[in-house]
């Protein structure tokens, strides 16, 4: 019994541990800017975990990677847009099929677009702060937007159907009982 009880936790703790070693390490590893794995960890996050822990997660990736790639004016914004993502992930718990994940990583790639550009201009300092200099924000942001939507569609097709996959291979993993 005692193998059992072990095997049920190992199942709970495995994939998602699994998810946060993968999304530091794609933080932290050189990539193409604003191809990150935190949007797609923040929307898995709020549709497969309960509690305060949906939060936790993906903010926690980022405190751990801030603490090594260093911190930025516009941290809050950042933070700000993964929790909208994260309550975004929520609404998805119960339908969680190809087109509600194509539709809703686009969401999140547009959340995080509007609220952190807001952010770079509500900070000031490079753009003014008038109406012009709100629309040169966001569009001296277009071109990094290509490569948030191919992240954002990256990483949450890989962690919604990877976590599905290990699921279903732990599922059908089970100890042999030892013969003497």
């Amino acid at each position: 019994m005692e193998n059992r009880d072990l095997l049920i936790k190992f199942k709970k703790i495995l994939p998602v541990a699994l998810v946060v070693a993968s999304a530091v390490l794609a933080r932290i590893l050189p990539h193409p800017p604003n191809f990150a794995p935190v949007a797609g960890i923040a929307l898995f996050s709020g549709s497969y975990l309960a509690g305060v822990n949906s939060f936790l997660l993906p903010l926690g990736i980022m405190f751990l990677s801030d603490l090594v790639i260093g911190f930025h004016s516009t941290m809050i914004y950042v933070y700000g847009s993964f929790f909208l993502i994260v309550l975004l992930g929520r609404l998805i718990k119960k339908n969680r099929s190809f087109i509600r994940l194509t539709g809703v990583s686009l969401t999140c790639s547009i959340i995080f677009f509007l609220i952190t550009n807001f952010g770079v201009w509500l900070n000031g300092g490079i753009y003014a702060q008038n109406l012009t200099g709100l629309e040169q924000s966001y569009a001296m942001a277009i071109p990094f937007f290509k490569n948030t939507l191919l992240g954002d569609f990256f990483y949450t097709f890989a962690l919604f159907y990877g976590f599905q996959l290990i699921t279903l291979l732990l599922d059908n993993f089970a100890f042999s009982k030892e013969s003497d």
